[in-house]
């Protein structure tokens, strides 16, 4: 059940900022104008279409656009918390004048985010390179007050790497647009990251130009509270329909889980083992199991790879967390070798075998283990089930 605050206000960014209380924002998220409504065309769904979004993306001088772009973020940086950041969106039309503001107003910036979509549409003159990213700036709201910046959680979503400023994800899916959709909407999870980034739960964000609510939906979604300003009523109702959908629990964990998903992420694997054979396995630092759709067997599916713990249980009950001393891969022994370790398998002739480190490690937050007659059957998760990024 959504516990968290969500605030959608209609109207003009420039008069509403001015009403909300000062220093009550631990981030923003803002995506602008990018002024590129110029009677271009580009490609979607195989169609030519012009790129124009509406009256509001039409630029203007480039003294306007700066005139635009300061205004707002320095309304912005006074309902900031001391600590607390922004992100600003946009591309080579506007970004350069962002970056420009940012620094005149005292904010700091900290990184410049390249957001690399991993299916862009073609470019249709054929006359220079392909348009595939977006640019993200992140800036704190001062150079001398340290921000917030959940780095462990980022180096865990990132295979336990420390993350580059290059983001390569997905555009907008089709699931995304189930209550209608947003020229410019910014895909969930794209938001995800960034919300997890710079806030705990229960802090507050706010989005100036929230369009279809993006922002709203994966910060409620992580447990954070969201304030948005839209001045196109036709997007305040797109946005309302998106916060309903995910009152539904089941289609709340089934967004979430599409927005969580991450190419990068540490993945673990989940194993039931009666009481006594967990007890030799966790002596022995050796875990065994069959391939295949079995009850008890093991999927070498699409995140093995990946694979760094493995979470032992009984039933679903009394888990213990270990990590592998060789992540992402398995060996194949024959039911003798078994055998000779200790062990006595009953159901095959070869298993996949893991071994582990059997110092058990702490873990914050434990998945759902009784799933009926997929509790004994091995899976794999991703690292956040356990660690509960929020």
């Amino acid at each position: 059940m959504l516990t968290a605050e969500f605030a959608l206000y209609n109207g003009d960014c420039m008069e509403l900022i001015k009403q909300l209380p000062d220093k009550s924002f631990n981030a923003i998220f803002a995506d602008p104008p990018y002024f590129l409504s110029n009677g271009g065309i580009s490609v979607h769904c195989g169609r030519a279409v012009c790129v124009d979004k509406g009256d509001w993306d039409k630029g203007g001088t480039p003294e306007h656009i700066y005139q635009f772009n300061r205004q707002w973020l320095s309304l912005c940086r006074e309902k900031l918390t001391d600590n607390g950041s922004i992100w600003v969106s946009g591309t080579y039309h506007n970004i350069f004048s962002v970056a420009n503001c940012l620094t005149e107003l005292g904010y700091k910036i900290l990184n410049v985010i390249t957001w690399q979509k991993s299916d862009p549409p073609p470019n249709l003159s054929c006359r220079y390179f392909n348009f595939s990213t977006e640019y993200i700036i992140w800036a704190r709201k001062s150079a001398k007050i340290p921000h917030v910046f959940n780095y462990k959680i980022m180096k865990q979503m990132n295979g336990e790497k420390q993350m580059t400023d290059v983001w390569k994800i997905p555009a907008v899916g089709s699931w995304e647009k189930n209550c209608g959709k947003h020229p410019t909407q910014k895909p969930l999870r794209l938001l995800y990251r960034i919300i997890l980034a710079c806030t705990h739960e229960g802090d507050t964000i706010l989005d100036p130009f929230a369009g279809s609510c993006t922002t709203g939906i994966a910060a409620n979604l992580l447990g954070r509270n969201f304030v948005g300003i839209e001045q196109e009523k036709t997007y305040i109702d797109l946005g309302t329909r998106r916060r309903k959908e995910i009152e539904d629990p089941e289609m709340a964990k089934k967004i979430f889980k599409k927005m969580s998903e991450n190419a990068e992420e540490v993945t673990v694997l989940v194993n039931h083992a009666r009481n006594e054979l967990r007890k030799k396995m966790i002596e022995t630092g050796i875990c065994y199991m069959r391939a295949g759709d079995s009850k008890g067997s093991l999927q070498v599916a699409s995140g093995f790879e990946r694979m760094k713990y493995l979470l032992l249980h009984t039933n679903g009950e009394n888990p213990q967390f270990y990590r592998l001393k060789t992540p992402g891969r398995f060996k194949i022994w024959s039911k003798e070798t078994l055998e000779e370790h200790g062990f006595n398998p009953e159901h095959a002739k070869y298993y996949i075998v893991l071994e582990f480190d059997n110092t058990p490690l702490e873990f914050k937050k434990t998945p759902q283990l009784k799933q009926r007659s997929n509790t004994y059957r091995a899976k794999i998760i991703p690292l956040s089930e356990l660690i509960g990024i929020r």
